[in-house]
């Protein structure tokens, strides 16, 4: 572990500006690996759903329908008090797609992540997920409540402001699939960058609760062994250096100070 912590630049962060200096090159490949590899293209200025995605059934009205245990999971959470309000989710108003209809209970799910991907995380927020859970993306393969918590708790330490620029829900089956839009700029660089994604939620089938979030830059997540494992390699490292909170204080602080700094914007 030393030798590994040295190959990571060895001395402990004493400072923010320091936090951020050593999670950029980590997060920062979210903005720009979309103009240096093969797998991920430009974004567009439109979102763009492959076709795969568009054609999985030929039966658009089961489609667009909540699947048989989805609907299961709902039922199933009716006596959860879990709402907008109570677990403080700031997107509020969920857009669905021609056909698609939410429950009430998907559409707080939706309105959580929507707030993780815009960098506005709380324990709330993740009281929405199995400690077991996983989150992927392009760059990292986060399994478990530490890894997946510092990879949501570090996206606003280094880049700001993050702003949803337009999000559709386009399936609410099990997963619930969405088309997100988000703009990110680094701290400290003032590049920025919108990223154009389909994001598919995994509910539980028991409980109701978040077992997987997918997000697939221009609907793609690599499929080769080499990306895998610097993936798994980045989910262990940021925990590294980013600070979560233990407790609701030390939470309501990290959210005070993001809101105070968001208020200038």
């Amino acid at each position: 572990m030393r030798s590994f912590r040295n190959f990571l630049h060895g001395k402990p962060i004493s400072s923010p500006a320091a936090t951020i200096t050593r999670l950029r090159p980590l997060f920062c490949t979210r903005v720009f690996v979309a103009f240096h590899t093969n797998s991920v293209t430009r974004p567009q200025s439109t979102l763009l759903l492959p076709t795969a995605l568009r054609t999985m059934s030929t039966n658009a009205t089961n489609l667009n329908q909540p699947s048989e245990t989805a609907q299961a999971q709902m039922q199933s959470n009716d006596g959860d008090s879990s709402s907008f309000s109570s677990l403080g989710i700031r997107n509020n108003n969920i857009n669905e797609a021609e056909g698609v209809k939410l429950s009430d209970k998907q559409k707080v799910i939706v309105g959580s992540v929507l707030d993780l991907f815009e960098g506005n995380p709380t324990l709330k927020h993740f009281s929405l997920w199995n400690p077991e859970a996983i989150f992927e993306d392009p760059i990292t393969k986060a399994a478990g409540e530490s890894k997946y918590k510092a990879q949501w708790y570090g996206l606003p330490a280094v880049f700001h402001p993050i702003k949803l620029q337009s999000h559709k829900v386009i399936d609410s089956g099990n997963p619930i699939r969405l088309e997100v839009s988000n703009k990110y700029v680094v701290r400290g660089i003032g590049k920025e960058q919108v990223m154009n994604s389909v994001v598919e939620v995994f509910l539980n089938d028991q409980n109701g609760r978040i077992d997987k979030v997918l997000d697939k830059w221009n609907g793609k997540l690599p499929e080769n062994v080499v990306a895998d494992a610097f993936r798994k390699l980045n989910a262990v490292t940021v925990p590294m250096f980013v600070t979560v909170p233990k407790t609701e204080e030390e939470d309501m602080k990290i959210k005070a100070a993001r809101d105070k700094e968001n208020e200038k914007n």
